[in-house]
């Protein structure tokens, strides 16, 4: 690794909290938008699915919800990977 000098990583600065400063706002809007997605699949659960099955459903609701959420992150991993591998390729 090349040492920097004092200009060289004074100059650097702006650009690293810039990017710092991205990454923590991008991770904060992401959990809000999951957290926002997590009600919209508990309603659905509870207003179609629990009518179907019976109110004492709970267990089964919670599997449910479980199943479909881990669909989904699996899904959206690796549509992100995939992107991660051609955007490396170019």
């Amino acid at each position: 690794m090349a040492k920097l000098s004092m200009s060289q990583s004074t100059k650097e600065l702006p650009k690293a909290v810039i990017k710092q400063m991205l990454t923590l706002s991008t991770s904060g809007l992401g959990l809000v938008a999951a957290l926002a997605w997590n009600e919209v699949v508990k309603e659905a659960i509870g207003s179609y699915v629990k009518p179907l099955i019976g109110e004492s459903s709970g267990l089964v609701s919670l599997f449910l919800y479980a199943l479909m959420v881990t669909v989904l992150a699996v899904v959206v991993t690796l549509q992100l990977t995939k992107l991660e591998q051609h955007l490396e390729k170019r």
